[in-house]
């Protein structure tokens, strides 16, 4: 699959929440899934989506690649190298394009001020560190948003309901305040046979919004894995100060 194709398996989930993107967007996003080719019209409406093209843009342009390259797409919901080289410079960049998209200028600054040492443009990054439905404000920031938004890897156990799968799932806990991954769970989550018609019972597939996205291939399973200890490392440094948990920001 392209870049668009792979951006519309993640994005989808989120557009039918009427969470983000254009209102008019799902069916130009599932038509791209199931062709060939990803298409003009999935292309034009993921550039709707507010907090996705900033990231998309700032990664392509890191490496001279199109925001859709498929390797861009892939380093930021599911993370590889192309994440490596970015550091606060960059990231404070980032910021400026998010608050252009709707980001207030005030949490901007706030973020600024305790941007981490390490940051990662990783849709785990920024679920942790700027937060669920910072940018649109549609959704608030609390931990169960966070967990449903994050990319959470999932071992397949089998069939549930019709049209739904029964998964293992990774999951976020608060510890002080402190995100980490906790325990698996048992969920039952409603899947798309057109979408992830090779979840077979062992198989990993990634959720975003209770939505499997894709199976993932072993290589990209452990990326995942990375590049989430990498996204929480980075902004658990910056969480105490930002008071993400406790109310009002702490400084």
């Amino acid at each position: 699959m392209d870049g668009v194709q792979l951006g519309a398996r993640f994005s989808i989930a989120t557009n039918r929440l009427s969470f983000c993107g254009p209102a008019d967007a799902e069916p130009a996003l599932y038509a791209a899934i199931r062709a060939p080719t990803g298409g003009a019209a999935a292309r034009r409406a993921l550039g709707g989506f507010e907090a996705l093209m900033p990231y998309l843009e700032a990664i392509a342009a890191k490496h001279a690649l199109d925001p859709f390259d498929r390797r861009v797409v892939e380093a930021y919901w599911i993370g590889n190298d192309l994440l490596d080289a970015f550091g606060p410079k960059e990231f404070r960049s980032l910021l400026d394009a998010l608050v252009r998209r709707g980001l207030p200028a005030s949490i901007a600054a706030r973020l600024i001020r305790h941007l981490p040492a390490a940051p990662i443009p990783h849709h785990m990054f920024h679920v942790a560190f700027v937060g669920v439905g910072a940018v649109t404000g549609h959704v608030p920031t609390t931990l169960a948003n966070m967990e449903s938004c994050r990319p959470a890897w999932a071992t397949v156990r089998g069939p549930g309901a019709p049209g739904t799968l029964q998964v293992s799932r990774s999951s976020l806990a608060l510890a002080g305040d402190r995100l980490v991954l906790g325990p698996s769970v048992l969920e039952e989550v409603r899947a798309d046979p057109e979408v992830v018609p090779d979840a077979a019972p062992g198989r990993e597939v990634v959720l975003h919004w209770g939505w499997p996205a894709l199976t993932l291939a072993p290589v990209q399973a452990e990326a995942l894995r990375r590049y989430t200890d990498r996204s929480l490392e980075a902004a658990n440094e910056a969480l105490p100060g930002l008071g993400t948990f406790g109310g009002a920001p702490t400084s």
